[in-house]
């Protein structure tokens, strides 16, 4: 990486802002309130293997200073996780996820591998590949059949390589420091929430809460048609202090089983 990490996030943010124009607009409501938005973290969807794998997705974030930290396990949806920190808490904590190809059936793995075949190395060694989005072909028929076993791995297969959601950070906001009344402002805003598992996913005995947006659908041009997909969407974090007086920093994969599902395509 060339770019500073700093520029790198912000290439992120500019590119998942035109895909959730929502996130946007959510930032300029809370600014208007004199608010100052900071991130608390970005996640990724990628795919099991040597080529995408987690450890291949994180190496620019590793260059530029993050460590590797926790790692998670989603059974159902046939997930692996990790997560990572920088020294720099002002930088956001970056969450990369894989899908377990091996948990699915012949015909959705083979569609997955063949994508992932078509991705040239000029596009996986660019500088900026967690923006590139979708950089192969994929028909509706494929996307239905990937949607039926993995409503993640038809996000990935539509969407492509991008920020998956960014986070607000409860515990920097001045006028919403509690997770309900915040999310009562955005529904008032006239934006709807992922209520999977209630509105609020964790709880202080946990030391983390959560909540999010829905995804709202965007228009993704397939091969044979334009589908209207789920794009990504917006999450908010409060973090509580553990026994030691710090921060927990890490997640709770219970409650981000169903932020996952933010982007499901009722």
């Amino acid at each position: 990486m060339t770019a500073s990490i700093e520029k790198y996030f912000e290439v992120m943010w500019q590119d998942y802002v035109t895909m959730t124009p929502q996130a946007q607009k959510i930032v300029n409501l809370l600014e208007e309130k004199g608010e100052t938005v900071v991130n608390d973290h970005i996640a990724l969807r990628t795919l099991e293997g040597a080529k995408l794998g987690i450890d291949e997705i994180a190496k620019p974030f590793l260059a530029a200073g993050y460590k590797e930290k926790d790692d998670y396990h989603f059974e159902q949806k046939k997930l692996y996780a990790k997560h990572y920190e920088h020294s720099n808490e002002l930088l956001p904590k970056v969450f990369i996820s894989e899908l377990k190809l091996a948990s699915f059936s012949t015909e959705f793995q083979q569609i997955l591998k063949r994508i992932e075949s078509e991705i040239s190395n000029s596009v996986l060694e660019g500088e900026y590949f967690l923006t590139s989005g979708k950089n192969w072909q994929l028909s509706s028929s494929e996307y239905e059949i990937l949607r039926k076993e993995s409503e993640y791995g038809s996000w990935l297969a539509a969407i492509g390589f991008r920020p998956n959601h960014f986070t607000i950070s409860i515990n920097h906001l001045k006028h919403f420091s509690d997770v309900g009344v915040l999310n009562s402002f955005i529904k008032e805003s006239g934006f709807a929430l992922n209520n999977s598992g209630g509105e609020i996913k964790g709880d202080p005995s946990q030391y983390l809460e959560q909540s999010s947006t829905l995804a709202d659908n965007i228009d993704v041009q397939l091969s044979d048609k334009t589908l209207s997909i789920p794009s990504c969407y917006f999450e908010f974090a409060k973090r509580y202090p553990m026994s030691n007086g710090k921060l927990y920093q890490g997640f709770v994969a219970s409650s981000a089983d169903k932020i996952f599902e933010s982007t499901d395509n009722k």
